[in-house]
């Protein structure tokens, strides 16, 4: 009796985690934001917390962990119970971009994470001020040729991937521009707009009310195609650099060993929202493409571009220790 009451026990024990990875979730699921509130990743994790809570009638919540370029919050998720009630929205900067500019990062992007899938990309966009001399992308160009380091740009911080953009640009185009960082896509915008820089390398969303109101002129968008929320503006790539592409994508991902089941039904319904028209359209609103994906192809997407920018940062000889 003592023996069937003991093997009894084992079997249910064993049994546990498949049960309640079968039930999952039966407890609210945290989608931490590793920004401040009214940036790109907050609109997406809120947007996707919200949607999920709607469509799966899962209680999802964001909350934002902001701090050091986003490395903060995505340190904690990292050391965050591998459940599967602990998420966190990921991006180019924090993922594929911060290993290389930190000589020490409490979290590997690569060891520490199990993707779950990506939300959506984005394209970035070069803008010039009204009054600027520079009407087109080779304006610019052409007289960074004439006068190397003469010419300041700003971006919304040292090693985000709008400044990225920036030195790929001039690696491609073999220009040197002058670097001058904000604290965020606002400060820096404000400047352009007052004069006290020509250019800026910024998101499409904080740049979009000042060109509809032609107060800034965009020059171009640095994704292979043209943006469908700027048809109008010409890329990098049609301008000369045929293979000059950035982007930057959110995506979700929950701590490493959390179970692959787990992973798989959230993938689904991430999967699934994101091919809701109204949820498309909130996404293009921001200048993004819903971009639903495998955790596999989230994976391969992480590490390809860890690969990319390693050796535009070293080029730039960027460190932010």
């Amino acid at each position: 009796m003592l023996r069937r009451t003991f093997l009894a026990s084992c079997c249910m024990a064993l049994a546990l985690p498949a049960f309640a990875q079968n039930n999952y979730p039966e407890q609210p699921i945290r989608i931490i934001v590793p920004f401040t509130p009214g940036g790109g990743t907050d609109f997406l994790s809120r947007t996707v917390a919200a949607k999920l809570s709607e469509s799966a009638k899962w209680n999802v919540v964001a909350e934002n962990r902001a701090g050091a370029g986003g490395t903060v919050g995505i340190s904690a998720a990292a050391r965050g119970r591998p459940d599967g009630y602990e998420l966190v929205m990921g991006q180019t900067d924090n993922l594929a971009v911060a290993p290389s500019l930190y000589s020490k990062l409490s979290y590997d992007p690569i060891n520490d994470f199990q993707p779950i899938g990506i939300v959506g990309e984005a394209p970035l966009i070069v803008v010039a001020g009204k009054n600027s001399p520079y009407k087109t992308l080779d304006d610019l160009i052409q007289a960074a040729k004439k006068a190397p380091g003469t010419i300041n740009y700003g971006s919304p911080g040292a090693g985000t991937i709008t400044h990225l953009a920036a030195e790929l640009l001039q690696q491609k185009a073999g220009i040197k521009l002058v670097h001058v960082p904000y604290k965020g896509s606002g400060p820096a915008m404000t400047d352009l707009l007052g004069g006290q820089v020509p250019v800026i390398f910024t998101s499409i969303p904080s740049s979009a009310p000042q060109i509809k109101s032609q107060s800034v002129i965009p020059l171009a968008v640095t994704s292979p195609k043209r943006s469908p929320a700027m048809p109008d503006v010409p890329t990098v790539a049609e301008l000369g650099y045929p293979d000059f592409d950035v982007r930057v994508w959110y995506g979700l991902l929950a701590p490493a060993k959390t179970p692959q089941p787990v992973i798989e039904k959230v993938n689904a319904e991430l999967n699934k929202i994101l091919a809701l028209p109204d949820i498309q359209n909130a996404l293009a609103a921001q200048g993004a493409t819903a971009m639903p994906t495998t955790p596999q192809e989230f994976a391969a997407t992480i590490k390809n571009d860890l690969g990319k920018w390693k050796p535009v940062i070293q080029a730039a000889n960027l460190k932010l220790d």
